[in-house]
Protein backbone atom coordinates (compact mmCIF):
# COMPACT_ATOMS: atom_id res chain seq x y z
CA UNK A 1 0.00 0.00 0.00
CA UNK A 2 1.14 3.54 -0.61
CA UNK A 3 1.33 6.42 1.81
CA UNK A 4 -2.08 7.61 2.98
CA UNK A 5 -2.93 11.19 2.18
CA UNK A 6 -3.75 13.37 5.15
CA UNK A 7 -7.38 14.38 5.38
CA UNK A 8 -9.38 16.78 7.48
CA UNK A 9 -10.37 15.50 10.93
CA UNK A 10 -13.90 14.22 11.23
CA UNK A 11 -16.44 16.52 12.79
CA UNK A 12 -17.76 15.50 16.19
CA UNK A 13 -21.48 14.73 16.39
CA UNK A 14 -23.71 17.69 17.33
CA UNK A 15 -24.31 18.16 21.04
CA UNK A 16 -27.87 16.94 20.72
CA UNK A 17 -26.83 13.69 19.09
CA UNK A 18 -26.36 11.85 22.40
CA UNK A 19 -29.84 12.85 23.52
CA UNK A 20 -31.27 11.65 20.22
CA UNK A 21 -29.44 8.33 20.52
CA UNK A 22 -30.87 7.75 23.99
CA UNK A 23 -34.33 7.15 22.52
CA UNK A 24 -33.10 4.65 19.93
CA UNK A 25 -33.71 0.94 20.23
CA UNK A 26 -30.93 -1.65 20.58
CA UNK A 27 -31.03 -2.60 16.89
CA UNK A 28 -30.65 1.04 15.84
CA UNK A 29 -27.74 1.49 18.23
CA UNK A 30 -26.04 -1.65 16.95
CA UNK A 31 -26.39 -0.39 13.38
CA UNK A 32 -24.86 2.95 14.39
CA UNK A 33 -21.88 1.11 15.87
CA UNK A 34 -21.45 -1.04 12.76
CA UNK A 35 -21.64 2.04 10.54
CA UNK A 36 -18.93 3.75 12.58
CA UNK A 37 -16.86 0.58 12.62
CA UNK A 38 -16.53 0.40 8.83
CA UNK A 39 -15.44 4.00 8.39
CA UNK A 40 -11.95 4.73 7.09
CA UNK A 41 -9.13 4.29 9.60
CA UNK A 42 -9.92 0.85 11.05
CA UNK A 43 -9.33 -0.60 13.54
CA UNK A 44 -11.19 1.87 15.75
CA UNK A 45 -10.83 2.55 19.45
CA UNK A 46 -13.79 2.36 21.81
CA UNK A 47 -13.57 6.09 22.54
CA UNK A 48 -13.68 6.93 18.83
CA UNK A 49 -16.70 4.71 18.24
CA UNK A 50 -18.50 6.32 21.17
CA UNK A 51 -17.72 9.81 19.86
CA UNK A 52 -18.88 9.04 16.33
CA UNK A 53 -22.12 7.39 17.40
CA UNK A 54 -22.98 9.70 20.28
CA UNK A 55 -23.43 6.65 22.53
CA UNK A 56 -21.79 6.14 25.91
CA UNK A 57 -18.67 4.00 26.17
CA UNK A 58 -20.41 1.32 28.29
CA UNK A 59 -23.21 1.07 25.72
CA UNK A 60 -20.78 0.79 22.81
CA UNK A 61 -18.70 -1.79 24.67
CA UNK A 62 -21.77 -3.89 25.43
CA UNK A 63 -22.88 -3.77 21.80
CA UNK A 64 -19.40 -4.66 20.56
CA UNK A 65 -19.30 -7.72 22.81
CA UNK A 66 -22.64 -8.92 21.46
CA UNK A 67 -21.66 -8.25 17.86
CA UNK A 68 -18.32 -10.00 18.36
CA UNK A 69 -20.13 -13.08 19.59
CA UNK A 70 -22.04 -13.20 16.30
CA UNK A 71 -18.97 -12.64 14.14
CA UNK A 72 -19.88 -9.11 13.03
CA UNK A 73 -17.03 -7.55 15.01
CA UNK A 74 -13.61 -8.77 16.04
CA UNK A 75 -11.09 -7.34 18.52
CA UNK A 76 -7.89 -5.84 17.13
CA UNK A 77 -4.61 -4.71 18.60
CA UNK A 78 -4.51 -2.22 21.45
CA UNK A 79 -8.08 -2.77 22.55
CA UNK A 80 -9.51 -1.53 19.25
CA UNK A 81 -12.11 -3.18 17.02
CA UNK A 82 -12.68 -3.90 13.34
CA UNK A 83 -15.31 -5.50 11.11
CA UNK A 84 -15.61 -9.25 11.60
CA UNK A 85 -15.76 -11.99 8.97
CA UNK A 86 -19.54 -12.28 9.04
CA UNK A 87 -20.04 -8.57 8.36
CA UNK A 88 -17.45 -8.63 5.58
CA UNK A 89 -19.06 -11.71 4.06
CA UNK A 90 -22.50 -10.12 4.03
CA UNK A 91 -21.10 -6.94 2.48
CA UNK A 92 -19.29 -8.89 -0.23
CA UNK A 93 -22.40 -10.93 -1.03
CA UNK A 94 -24.57 -7.81 -1.24
CA UNK A 95 -22.11 -6.08 -3.56
CA UNK A 96 -21.75 -9.09 -5.84
CA UNK A 97 -25.52 -9.40 -6.20
CA UNK A 98 -26.07 -5.82 -7.34
CA UNK A 99 -26.87 -5.50 -11.06
CA UNK A 100 -25.46 -1.97 -11.12
CA UNK A 101 -22.13 -3.11 -9.71
CA UNK A 102 -21.83 -5.94 -12.19
CA UNK A 103 -22.02 -3.31 -14.91
CA UNK A 104 -19.95 -0.68 -13.16
CA UNK A 105 -16.83 -2.77 -12.45
CA UNK A 106 -15.54 -3.03 -16.03
CA UNK A 107 -16.39 0.63 -16.61
CA UNK A 108 -14.39 1.66 -13.54
CA UNK A 109 -11.48 -0.53 -14.60
CA UNK A 110 -11.46 1.10 -18.03
CA UNK A 111 -11.67 4.58 -16.54
CA UNK A 112 -8.80 3.82 -14.16
CA UNK A 113 -6.65 2.39 -16.97
CA UNK A 114 -7.20 5.34 -19.28
CA UNK A 115 -6.64 8.04 -16.66
CA UNK A 116 -4.27 6.46 -14.14
CA UNK A 117 -6.55 7.77 -11.39
CA UNK A 118 -8.76 6.13 -8.79
CA UNK A 119 -12.21 5.36 -10.19
CA UNK A 120 -15.14 4.58 -7.90
CA UNK A 121 -18.91 4.29 -7.64
CA UNK A 122 -20.98 5.76 -4.82
CA UNK A 123 -24.62 5.97 -3.80
CA UNK A 124 -26.57 8.31 -1.58
CA UNK A 125 -27.39 7.39 2.01
CA UNK A 126 -29.22 10.31 3.59
CA UNK A 127 -26.74 13.15 3.96
CA UNK A 128 -23.75 11.05 2.85
CA UNK A 129 -22.30 9.51 -0.28
CA UNK A 130 -21.23 5.91 0.35
CA UNK A 131 -18.56 4.28 -1.80
CA UNK A 132 -19.58 0.82 -3.05
CA UNK A 133 -16.82 -0.05 -5.51
CA UNK A 134 -13.23 1.11 -6.10
CA UNK A 135 -10.80 0.54 -8.95
CA UNK A 136 -7.45 1.77 -7.68
CA UNK A 137 -4.29 2.31 -9.74
CA UNK A 138 -0.83 1.32 -8.54
CA UNK A 139 0.66 4.58 -7.29
CA UNK A 140 3.07 5.72 -4.63
CA UNK A 141 0.35 7.59 -2.76
CA UNK A 142 -2.78 5.73 -1.71
CA UNK A 143 -6.06 7.60 -1.43
CA UNK A 144 -7.86 6.19 1.59
CA UNK A 145 -11.03 5.18 -0.20
CA UNK A 146 -12.61 1.75 -0.02
CA UNK A 147 -16.08 0.23 -0.19
CA UNK A 148 -18.08 1.50 2.77
CA UNK A 149 -16.27 4.84 2.99
CA UNK A 150 -18.64 7.75 3.60
CA UNK A 151 -18.36 11.40 2.60
CA UNK A 152 -20.67 14.37 3.19
CA UNK A 153 -23.18 14.61 0.36
CA UNK A 154 -22.64 18.35 -0.11
CA UNK A 155 -18.84 18.14 -0.08
CA UNK A 156 -18.14 15.15 -2.32
CA UNK A 157 -18.16 14.87 -6.10
CA UNK A 158 -20.59 11.89 -6.10
CA UNK A 159 -22.91 13.72 -3.72
CA UNK A 160 -22.87 16.91 -5.77
CA UNK A 161 -23.43 14.91 -8.97
CA UNK A 162 -26.45 13.16 -7.46
CA UNK A 163 -27.91 16.47 -6.25
CA UNK A 164 -27.31 18.07 -9.65
CA UNK A 165 -29.38 15.33 -11.29
CA UNK A 166 -32.34 15.91 -8.96
CA UNK A 167 -35.01 18.62 -9.20
CA UNK A 168 -33.66 21.88 -7.68
CA UNK A 169 -36.10 21.74 -4.77
CA UNK A 170 -34.85 18.29 -3.75
CA UNK A 171 -31.24 19.42 -4.01
CA UNK A 172 -32.04 22.41 -1.82
CA UNK A 173 -33.43 20.05 0.83
CA UNK A 174 -29.87 18.78 1.38
CA UNK A 175 -28.81 22.25 2.53
CA UNK A 176 -31.79 22.53 4.86
CA UNK A 177 -31.04 19.10 6.32
CA UNK A 178 -27.38 19.97 6.92
CA UNK A 179 -28.38 23.19 8.67
CA UNK A 180 -31.02 21.46 10.79
CA UNK A 181 -28.53 18.77 11.83
CA UNK A 182 -26.02 21.40 12.91
CA UNK A 183 -23.39 20.33 10.37
CA UNK A 184 -21.32 23.41 9.45
CA UNK A 185 -20.05 23.54 5.87
CA UNK A 186 -16.36 24.43 5.40
CA UNK A 187 -17.28 25.79 1.96
CA UNK A 188 -19.73 28.68 1.45
CA UNK A 189 -23.17 27.32 0.64
CA UNK A 190 -23.41 29.74 -2.29
CA UNK A 191 -20.32 28.15 -3.87
CA UNK A 192 -21.82 24.68 -3.50
CA UNK A 193 -25.12 25.81 -5.01
CA UNK A 194 -23.21 27.30 -7.94
CA UNK A 195 -21.34 24.02 -8.45
CA UNK A 196 -24.57 21.99 -8.38
CA UNK A 197 -26.07 24.30 -11.01
CA UNK A 198 -22.93 24.09 -13.14
CA UNK A 199 -22.83 20.30 -12.78
CA UNK A 200 -26.41 20.06 -14.02
CA UNK A 201 -25.34 21.93 -17.16
CA UNK A 202 -22.04 20.16 -17.91
CA UNK A 203 -23.11 16.68 -16.79
CA UNK A 204 -20.48 16.16 -14.09
CA UNK A 205 -19.63 17.69 -10.72
CA UNK A 206 -16.25 18.88 -9.48
CA UNK A 207 -15.10 18.52 -5.88
CA UNK A 208 -12.23 21.01 -5.75
CA UNK A 209 -10.81 20.13 -2.32
CA UNK A 210 -14.23 20.58 -0.70
CA UNK A 211 -14.10 17.39 1.34
CA UNK A 212 -10.36 16.85 1.73
CA UNK A 213 -7.40 19.09 1.17
CA UNK A 214 -5.04 18.23 -1.69
CA UNK A 215 -7.69 16.06 -3.35
CA UNK A 216 -9.83 16.77 -6.39
CA UNK A 217 -12.65 14.62 -7.80
CA UNK A 218 -15.13 14.43 -10.67
CA UNK A 219 -18.44 12.57 -10.72
CA UNK A 220 -21.48 12.04 -12.92
CA UNK A 221 -24.86 10.61 -11.94
CA UNK A 222 -26.16 7.16 -12.93
CA UNK A 223 -29.85 6.45 -13.55
CA UNK A 224 -31.76 3.17 -13.49
CA UNK A 225 -34.41 1.81 -15.86
CA UNK A 226 -37.05 4.13 -14.34
CA UNK A 227 -34.82 7.16 -14.75
CA UNK A 228 -34.18 7.43 -11.02
CA UNK A 229 -30.78 8.63 -9.82
CA UNK A 230 -29.16 5.59 -8.20
CA UNK A 231 -25.54 6.64 -7.79
CA UNK A 232 -22.55 8.29 -9.41
CA UNK A 233 -19.37 7.30 -11.22
CA UNK A 234 -16.39 9.23 -9.88
CA UNK A 235 -12.71 9.83 -10.52
CA UNK A 236 -10.40 11.02 -7.74
CA UNK A 237 -6.81 12.20 -7.64
CA UNK A 238 -4.43 14.49 -5.82
CA UNK A 239 -4.41 18.08 -6.99
CA UNK A 240 -1.17 17.51 -8.89
CA UNK A 241 -2.42 14.34 -10.62
CA UNK A 242 -5.85 15.78 -11.39
CA UNK A 243 -5.05 19.37 -12.29
CA UNK A 244 -7.21 21.89 -14.13
CA UNK A 245 -6.24 20.49 -17.51
CA UNK A 246 -7.09 17.01 -16.24
CA UNK A 247 -10.53 18.19 -15.17
CA UNK A 248 -11.24 19.43 -18.69
CA UNK A 249 -9.91 16.22 -20.23
CA UNK A 250 -11.40 13.64 -17.87
CA UNK A 251 -14.74 15.30 -17.06
CA UNK A 252 -16.37 14.17 -20.33
CA UNK A 253 -14.93 10.69 -19.83
CA UNK A 254 -16.55 10.41 -16.40
CA UNK A 255 -19.83 11.64 -17.88
CA UNK A 256 -19.54 9.06 -20.65
CA UNK A 257 -18.85 6.29 -18.16
CA UNK A 258 -21.94 7.20 -16.12
CA UNK A 259 -24.08 7.27 -19.27
CA UNK A 260 -22.77 3.88 -20.32
CA UNK A 261 -23.74 2.39 -16.96
CA UNK A 262 -27.15 4.08 -17.14
CA UNK A 263 -27.69 2.59 -20.60
CA UNK A 264 -26.74 -0.83 -19.25
CA UNK A 265 -29.35 -0.44 -16.53
CA UNK A 266 -31.95 0.43 -19.17
CA UNK A 267 -32.32 4.07 -18.19
CA UNK A 268 -35.40 5.45 -19.95
CA UNK A 269 -34.59 9.09 -19.35
CA UNK A 270 -33.64 8.92 -23.05
CA UNK A 271 -33.52 5.95 -25.43
CA UNK A 272 -30.71 3.58 -24.46
CA UNK A 273 -29.21 3.69 -27.96
CA UNK A 274 -29.04 7.48 -27.80
CA UNK A 275 -27.32 7.35 -24.41
CA UNK A 276 -24.85 4.77 -25.66
CA UNK A 277 -24.03 6.81 -28.76
CA UNK A 278 -23.46 9.93 -26.68
CA UNK A 279 -21.24 7.92 -24.34
CA UNK A 280 -19.09 6.77 -27.25
CA UNK A 281 -18.91 10.32 -28.59
CA UNK A 282 -17.83 11.75 -25.22
CA UNK A 283 -15.34 8.98 -24.62
CA UNK A 284 -13.76 9.67 -27.99
CA UNK A 285 -13.62 13.38 -27.21
CA UNK A 286 -11.51 12.59 -24.16
CA UNK A 287 -8.76 10.90 -26.16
Amino acid sequence: MGKPVNSRPKEQPPAGRAVEQSVMGPVDKAMEVLSALVETGAPHRLADLARRTGLTKPTVHRLLRGLAGSGFVEPAEGGSYRAGPRLLGLAAAALDNGPALRRIRPVLAELRTRTGLLAHYAVRDGDAAVCLEVSEPAREYALELRPGSRAPLLLSAPGLAVLAALPPAEAEDAFSAAEAAGHPLPVPAADLRDEIAAAAERGYAIDDQYEQEDRRALASAVRDAEGRVVGAVALTGLVFTLDRAGVELYGPMVRAAARAVSAGLGSDGRPGLTVAREAVRDLGAGL
